[in-house]
């Protein structure tokens, strides 16, 4: 029997990382100037997906040691994520 509990929640984690993802995407983008940052709808898109995704990051960013100016902490994010989505299904989908 299916647990559709465990399939909401693993929605909303991939949903968190779709937002993850494309808030990496366009930062990388921006800092490349391939994206105007000064774009109204830009500026709404990074500040809402800022809102998502910081509260997740610093305490990530707070364990790892500093790279200079590489960022690693998004894909650390992503592969919890990931990791936490699988462990739902495979622990927690024949409840």
């Amino acid at each position: 029997m299916l647990n559709p509990f465990v399939d909401l929640l693993a929605a909303v984690i991939h949903l968190y990382f779709l937002c993850v993802l494309v808030w990496a995407i366009l930062a990388t983008l921006i800092s490349f100037k391939v994206v105007n940052a000064y774009q109204p709808a830009v500026q709404k898109i990074m500040y809402y997906l800022n809102k998502l995704v910081e509260p997740t990051l610093r305490p990530i960013r707070k364990i790892l040691p500093d790279l200079g100016g590489l960022d690693i902490s998004p894909v650390i994010l992503l592969l919890l994520l990931n990791f936490a989505r699988e462990a739902l299904y495979t622990y927690l989908y024949n409840l």
